[in-house]
């Protein structure tokens, strides 16, 4: 039973959500919907739905083959068939991992919200059921953010339908997947013995937390081991924070230092202890009270990180860094300030962050920014405090009482100071002991 649409069915969500559909083992399967490329949906076609989960984990690696993706489509070859799909009656969840970029406005005729408000008109008009659109990106709320995103896209009639007959759920996603390498096809080639042009490789760890509210049925997820609750908030939360936030930091640091992947990170001893400090941080604004352990969260992170057997690459985190700061790094900063915290860490994360917006390495070679705002973040002036001063008053990035915050910015400002006087290997062995 095809059920389910997903709209971007990259690595992520092949190594995570369609694992969960497909050991729910109750034959709901999934229509891939492609908005790039039809790469994809032309693969998964040649190879029968078929595709190979590689997981590598601290005992050994693991090649499945995974076959819950029935169908693939791409807009690239027409819209009229991914429409058809979304407002058939059997879709029951209509989900998406679009990254953080896709939840902004304005919203082109290619994008995913507007895509979901055609299909939203086309089962009204129809006398279709509701439906349940499922966010698994990495955002707080997310559930209420595309809420926000396709109500704010609809004529008011089609609002009034969706706000009766559409459920957003809230989710909080977690499983490090590195993207797909031709290394990677042609390990599995050899150990798996077949020719797979859309391998995905991830870690042993998987965590899924879903609200539970939907409108119409879902598959058995708690049976793949998903977690249902009545409020994902203090769960997202501590994700964002610790795992997203050290994950951003750690990717900056590394990318700019030659490390390219999370693994030679954590084995430089001096930036496994920033880490690990900014772990500390960022769990120390957490909400207490939720029954939440962040001290046993930190130990697993720290762990995960350190995996030998993934390859997961600084610069390929690094990417969107505009859409990911703020959850990751400004907010908690920002509560730190109110609680009278340190915020050290974060102005440090933040320096590294603005010294990786120059476009080069220590070693002096040069990157593509890969960000939405990146024309505005790559005419940042070079002045450490310029620079500084520069960021906090771009729009729509820091919050302003963190902005305003004289410690905050002073911190920030010294640390790219030293960042560009001295190499950002100096100043992290350097604040290690700090």
């Amino acid at each position: 039973m095809t059920r389910i649409v997903h709209i971007g069915p990259g690595a992520f969500h092949r190594a995570h959500q369609a694992i969960y559909t497909e050991d729910a083992a109750d034959g709901w399967q999934i229509t891939g919907v492609s908005l790039r490329s039809a790469d994809f949906a032309d693969a998964l076609i040649k190879q029968n739905g078929r595709y190979t989960l590689v997981t590598r984990g601290t005992d050994g690696i693991e090649y499945r083959q995974v076959t819950a993706m029935s169908k693939a489509l791409a807009i690239a070859n027409g819209r009229g068939p991914v429409l058809d799909a979304l407002t058939q009656a059997d879709t029951r969840i209509i989900s998406l991992t679009i990254t953080e970029k896709g939840y902004a406005p304005p919203f082109d005729a290619s994008s995913a919200i507007t895509l979901l408000v055609q299909a939203l008109q086309m089962r009204k008009d129809a006398g279709r059921p509701g439906v349940t659109l499922l966010s698994c990106d990495n955002l707080t709320d997310n559930g209420a953010v595309l809420q926000k995103a396709v109500t704010g896209a609809a004529p008011s009639d089609l609002a009034d339908w969706i706000a009766a007959h559409v459920r957003f759920p809230s989710t909080m996603v977690d499983r490090i997947t590195p993207a797909t390498t031709a290394e990677l096809r042609a390990e599995v080639a050899e150990q798996a013995g077949w020719a797979d042009e859309i391998p995905v490789e991830t870690e042993a760890f998987s965590q899924w937390v879903i609200e539970d509210n939907f409108a119409a049925g879902r598959p058995d997820w708690e049976h793949a081991g998903a977690e249902l609750v009545p409020d994902v908030a203090p769960y997202e939360q501590m994700k964002l924070r610790m795992l997203n936030g050290a994950h951003s930091m750690l990717a900056y640091c590394g990318h700019l230092t030659g490390k390219v992947y999370v693994r030679d990170v954590m084995a430089d001893p001096a930036l496994a202890a920033l880490v690990a400090r900014h772990m500390d941080a960022a769990a120390a604004t957490l909400d207490p009270g939720t029954g939440l352990n962040p001290s046993a969260y930190r130990d697993q992170l720290l762990t995960r990180f350190r995996n030998p057997h993934i390859a997961h690459k600084t610069y390929q985190i690094a990417m969107d860094g505009s859409q990911k700061m703020p959850q990751r790094m400004f907010a908690p900063a920002q509560d730190a300030v109110r609680r009278g915290q340190d915020v050290t860490p974060f102005s440090f994360a933040t320096a590294c962050w603005l010294h990786y917006l120059g476009g080069r390495t220590d070693a002096g070679d040069a990157y593509a920014l890969r960000d939405p705002r990146e024309a505005e973040l790559a005419a940042l002036p070079s002045h450490p405090k310029d620079r500084v001063d520069a960021l906090f008053a771009l729009p729509d990035l820091l919050p302003a009482a963190l902005a305003a915050d004289p410690d905050f910015r002073a911190k920030t400002a010294a640390y790219l100071l030293a960042i560009t006087q001295h190499g950002l290997m100096a100043t992290t062995k350097e604040d290690a002991h700090v």
